[in-house]
């Protein structure tokens, strides 16, 4: 079991990893040996997720969560399997902490009165200087 905050962990065997090709540094190693991992988490049917955290880690997972709901993360960043598999890990580690959190509820807040009367105050500035850029008038007609 991945320990991922005090009451959410998931199981290795939830998590498939497939080594492919990289590119970037490394050489003819590059050419010849798969260092990188895409790592696929199937968010939509984890038993170990609760419904609200599965609902933000799919929006916050973007373009990297299929429409079946699984989150795919591709580690290629360096020259070792060891080091991408850990780099993925971690990176769906904090993606799916981030998704743990309850976002703060918003609670909505009224201008003060000083406020609205600074904002008044700017739009007559503002409107009287327009008004003076207008045409002269003096000897209309």
């Amino acid at each position: 079991m991945i320990r991922i905050t005090p009451d959410i962990a998931i199981d290795e065997k939830e998590i498939a990893e497939k080594f492919i090709r990289a590119s970037g540094p490394g050489g003819q190693n590059v050419n010849k040996v798969a260092t990188a991992v895409q790592l696929r988490f199937d968010a939509a049917k984890s038993p170990n997720l609760p419904a609200d955290a599965r609902r933000r880690l799919l929006g916050l997972a973007g373009r990297r969560a299929t429409a079946a709901g699984v989150v795919v993360i591709d580690a290629r960043r360096f020259r070792t399997r060891q080091r991408n598999r850990r780099d993925a890990l971690d990176r769906l580690i904090a993606l799916i902490r981030q998704a743990a959190r309850k976002p703060k509820p918003r609670v909505k807040t009224k201008p003060t009165a000083a406020a609205r009367q600074k904002r008044l105050a700017a739009k007559r500035r503002r409107s009287e200087i327009k008004r003076l850029r207008g045409p002269a008038g003096g000897d209309e007609g």
